[in-house]
């Protein structure tokens, strides 16, 4: 999972009805278990961000939750109504941007944007003025007659998260939205998500980016399809138990970073060029700061990050449960 330095997050707004609901979300394709009792819920003006590693069942979870498959059992609700049965009814509040391309590539920025104001139903004058509004947030006005095929990544986002939004939806779910874009794309694209949430909007987000997750409202760790833990990322940073170091070694010392590595009471370890962050395991501190200073390191105690709180708590997942249960999968 790749990091980088976001902007702090805003804090969000009063929060008000549960817009998104997950009630024990159950998947299966075949013998093959993707979600286990999936339970979670996103209010209005929240964004909430779904992690977890490839094959957790993110990707399942959102396909669900936007009426694009059924659930094997439990339960999506949108607003109080299933996006399946009421499909018809739902499908005006939900705007869903998925993985994979899902605009036409031949057609250009406003024929991509006029095919969705038409699938959506949407009156002439009402469209000109989400064209507009949606063109200059974007900022992709000057490139309207360039085809979809021809845009770069991060502005091919761009106008995918237009095309959702065009009809105004009380509900966005978006998979991964800034998977393979540019930093500057991504920055951009997350800027909107805050400004949408700060007018009412519950944005349920999947992301394998710990710099994007540490900004979300609330955050969900998925592992083999259970929700391991969920709440606001500093409030679960603070809880992790486990000390947590920053190590500095002698880089000609080239044997003590795989020791290290091997080590059986470091859960888990980073390495950025002659620096060590190194999370331990509970009660071992002693054993550990030996070991380091027989290996001529030096050491400083530091505060726990999101990926490290997410390292350990799948460690401690993987060692207790048994291969039988959901592993995910490749998520559909």
């Amino acid at each position: 999972m790749i990091g980088g330095s976001p902007s702090p997050t805003p804090s969000p707004p009063s929060l008000r009805a549960t817009i998104i609901e997950a009630v024990g979300l159950e998947r299966r394709f075949g013998d093959v278990p993707a979600l286990a009792s999936l339970s979670l819920g996103v209010q209005s003006g929240e964004i909430y961000g779904l992690v977890g590693p490839d094959g957790a069942g993110k990707t399942t979870a959102l396909r669900i939750l936007a009426g694009v498959i059924a659930a094997t059992d439990g339960h999506a609700l949108i607003q109080g109504r299933d996006p399946l049965t009421g499909a018809s009814k739902v499908r005006a509040s939900i705007g869903y941007m998925p993985q994979q391309y899902s605009l036409y590539g031949d057609l250009t920025i406003d024929e991509n944007l006029r095919f969705f104001a038409r699938m959506f139903c949407l009156k002439k004058a009402e469209y000109e003025a989400r064209r507009a509004k949606l063109l200059d947030i974007t900022r992709l006005q000057r490139f309207t007659d360039r085809r979809a095929e021809a845009l770069s990544g991060g502005m091919y986002k761009k106008l995918a998260l237009a095309c959702a939004l065009l009809h105004r939806p009380a509900a966005l779910i978006l998979d991964e939205p800034t998977n393979g874009v540019d930093p500057i794309s991504r920055r951009e694209l997350w800027a909107l998500l805050f400004r949408f949430a700060q007018e009412g909007m519950a944005i349920l987000v999947s992301t394998a980016y710990m710099d994007e997750a540490a900004r979300c409202h609330r955050v969900g760790l998925l592992h083999r399809g259970r929700l391991l833990l969920e709440g606001r990322p500093a409030d679960l940073t603070a809880a992790l138990d486990n000390p947590v170091y920053s190590v500095v070694f002698d880089p000609t010392n080239t044997g003590f970073n795989d020791t290290l590595m091997r080590h059986r009471a470091i859960v888990t370890a980073s390495l950025a060029q002659s620096e060590f962050r190194i999370v331990v395991e509970c009660g071992a501190e002693a054993e550990v700061t030996r070991f380091l200073a027989d290996g001529g390191a030096t050491w400083t105690r530091v505060a726990p990050n999101l990926e490290e709180l997410f390292l350990v708590r799948e460690h401690e997942a993987s060692r207790s449960t048994p291969r039988t249960q959901p592993t995910g999968g490749r998520e559909a």
